[in-house]
């Protein structure tokens, strides 16, 4: 074997005649891995993060998991649920959970003297988290919310505003349908920007006291809770822990509690991103063909200009086992020399995009300003792996063209 190795070794290392096509198939087959190689790893790296981000904008609207009345999710009526200290504590002490915070919702109608715009009146509490809404506001700031004193102002969406031409600091009022028309007048303390036209559409945030109050709801009674899941891997588990504590449930007021993740809150957003898989399938399919392809139209043109030296081979012993082994090595130091410069090109771009953001997109189209990318060492080396041992299979057939090469021939060939 060590033999072997070092015969490959030197077959790699030498230039050979400049006016052979050996060398320049070695080249085009080195740039054809290295190009294979980086279109994949920028594939995956881009689509793992664009999932990542509008995955991560769906959840700072709705949280992982939500914890509403049962008849509300049925009918998609404004029906509330208690949830009470005691409630919440269990809930925060179920393992992967990591936040809990209550919520009520309000459908209404902004209206300007020029303009109105339906939207969705959405309250929290003083244990509100707000990082997801601070790291997307524009203007203004983020209110101190309760639920118990009404602060009468608002933080709406950018297309909001530009709809309706309102700036941080001025009053809007809002009309609430019920038996009669009740109107509020708020003040708009914020701007924020997500580019998820679903919700930056319809979402204004105010406080919790609000929203109970024109929900004309009791003291303990909420839209229901939101809660946050450390580990997103761990949804599915978190879930139906909760769903096993609270779905059997009923409250002071007989209504039954369901416990609901964001993927099945939003499963047309999520089916969306689980499609993008899919394109990269294909890319990862295309490209690892076309530098399959290159490997063995390379192998069989150095098989061929390699003649005399099989003959020679042959001629002191060598078998058609350890020259195929011969020529097969040589490949895998032409193939780790394309996945070198591969992961040269390909991670370079990854780090250039995540450090400068140098290509950008049409946010209200992708949802995005810039190319969002995640580089994941675990599918990086997994790629580089599977393009080795796809690329040295598909060359043991080829290989096999050595045994139909004879010594006496061979050494004679020019």
């Amino acid at each position: 074997m060590d033999s072997i190795l070092f015969i490959a070794r030197r077959l790699f290392r030498d230039k050979g005649d400049a006016r052979k096509v050996a060398r320049p198939a070695i080249v085009i087959a080195t740039c054809g891995v290295a190009i294979g190689l980086a279109v994949m790893i920028v594939s995956v790296c881009v689509v793992l993060g664009f999932k990542g981000d509008i995955r991560d904008k769906v959840i700072g609207f709705g949280s992982h998991v939500q914890i509403q009345n049962y008849a509300a999710v049925a009918t998609n009526a404004p029906l509330p649920v208690v949830v009470t200290d005691s409630l919440m504590r269990q809930v925060e002490a179920v393992d992967g959970v990591s936040h809990v915070q209550r919520f009520s919702n309000k459908e209404g109608i902004l209206k300007t003297d020029e303009e109105f715009k339906g939207v969705l009146l959405h309250g929290v509490g003083a244990e509100f988290d707000a990082a997801f809404l601070k790291a997307h506001l524009e203007e203004g700031e983020i209110p101190e919310f309760s639920d118990s004193v009404a602060s009468n102002r608002i933080v709406v969406s950018r297309q909001m505003a530009d709809e309706l031409h309102l700036e941080v600091g001025d009053r809007i009022f809002a009309y609430f349908f019920e038996q009669s028309v009740r109107a509020r007048r708020f003040t708009v303390a914020g701007i924020y920007c997500t580019h998820l036209s679903e919700f930056d559409d319809a979402m204004v945030f105010t406080d919790l006291y609000t929203c109970n109050r024109l929900n004309a709801w009791e003291a303990d009674q909420y839209s229901g809770l939101e809660v946050s899941v450390a580990d997103f891997d761990r949804l599915d588990e978190v879930t139906n822990k909760l769903v096993k504590m609270v779905n059997s449930q009923t409250d002071a007021y007989g209504a039954s509690y369901a416990a609901m993740n964001i993927e099945e809150l939003y499963p047309q957003i999520f089916a969306w991103l689980s499609l993008l898989d899919v394109n990269v399938w294909v890319i990862l399919a295309l490209m690892v063909s076309v530098a399959g392809f290159t490997m063995v139209s390379g192998l069989l043109i150095i098989i061929l200009e390699r003649t005399n030296f099989i003959g020679v081979m042959k001629a002191l012993g060598a078998t058609n086992r350890d020259i195929r082994h011969i020529f097969l090595c040589f490949s895998v130091f032409v193939i780790g020399r394309g996945l070198l410069w591969g992961n040269v090109v390909g991670i370079g771009l990854v780090v250039l995009q995540s450090c400068f953001g140098l290509f950008k997109l049409d946010a209200a189209t992708y949802y995005v300003e810039v190319v969002p990318v995640f580089f994941h060492f675990g599918y990086v080396a997994a790629i580089n792996v599977a393009t080795l041992v796809i690329c040295v299979s598909a060359l043991i057939v080829p290989s096999f063209l050595v045994s139909h090469i004879h010594p006496a021939k061979a050494i004679r060939f020019e």
